[in-house]
Formats: structure tokens, sequence, C-alpha cells
């Protein structure tokens, strides 16, 4: 399976610094515990993972050791890598969770 696969330090604009999150852009959701060994390999605080929902996207966060509820700052570089990265062009964008609502 190849992935592409984006880390980004969340919080500031300093090599090394911030809150580091691992971004994997999906087409479809992997089985979650596919999800749950990525987030092991990677081996930071959380790992996010989206898939697109029309305009939107569905988007679900895991630690080496769980999928959790809520990650602000993964979601925060989720939005940086759809501007940045990936060519998202609209000026807002709206993620939809299985959990956080």
């Amino acid at each position: 399976m190849k992935l592409q696969i984006f880390q980004v330090d969340a919080f500031t604009d300093q090599l090394f610094g911030g809150n580091p999150a691992v971004i994997v852009p999906l087409t479809e959701w992997l089985p979650a515990p596919t999800m749950q060994k990525i987030a092991i390999e990677n081996n930071l605080a959380e790992t996010a993972f989206f898939i697109p929902q029309g305009d939107d996207f569905e988007l679900r966060w895991f630690t080496p050791e769980l999928e959790i509820d809520l990650c602000g700052h993964a979601t925060l570089a989720t939005a940086h890598i759809l501007f940045t990265e990936l060519g998202y062009d609209k000026d807002i964008i709206h993620f939809h969770t299985l959990k956080a609502g």
C-alpha cells in the first residue's frame, strides 16, 4: 500500500517546534486496525486521516495507542495541508468527525 503522508508542526513557523502531527489523505477509509498501525509506525502524538465528502471532509485521529475523539492541532494541520499542498481553493473547510460532531 502506498500512501501520501505529511508531517506538520502546528502552532509554529520554526522547524522542530510546535505540535507535530502526521496527516494522511485517503480516498476511502482504511480499516481502523490499519490506521492504528500507521499511527503506531508514525509514533507521534496524533496521526490524522481524512477523506473527501462532497465539498467537505471526514476526519479521524489516532494516537499510537487508540483512536481519539478530538485533536485540535491535527485538525489545523490537516487544513494547512489541504490549503498549501493539495490545492483546496475555498475559503472555509468543513470537517465531519465520527465522534466530535
